[in-house]
């Protein structure tokens, strides 16, 4: 999906294309897994030259995937997901910082 917002609205051989060259996927792999997510509503193909463009957003997938990891793995609590991230000893200042800011904005609404 990333391909394709990215380049949208793009012919199934570009994306297969772009596919091999980022991700190292052949023709084969990249039109099954458009095919699947034509099936699965999230794209569309227009004739003639097998175009595809995404039905749903980038922001409304992140959200999705978001809530299904906040799910999975912490049971839903956000402060117990915010705590695995705080607790990551790889933390720049610079993260720190701007995870403030974007606390403060938050809490601003």
């Amino acid at each position: 999906m990333e391909l394709l917002w990215e380049n949208e609205p793009v012919s199934a051989k570009e994306l297969s294309l772009l596919a091999d060259e980022r991700i190292g996927w052949n023709k084969n792999t990249t039109y099954t897994v458009i095919k699947k997510l034509i099936s699965k509503g999230a794209v569309k193909r227009e004739e003639p030259k097998f175009i595809c463009s995404s039905l749903i957003n980038r922001e409304d997938v992140r959200k999705q995937e978001t809530k299904s990891l906040l799910d999975k793995l912490f049971n839903g609590s956000k402060k117990a997901l915010f705590s695995a991230l705080i607790d990551d000893e790889n933390l720049t200042k610079e993260d720190i910082d701007e995870m403030k800011r974007m606390l403060e904005e938050k809490d601003k609404c």
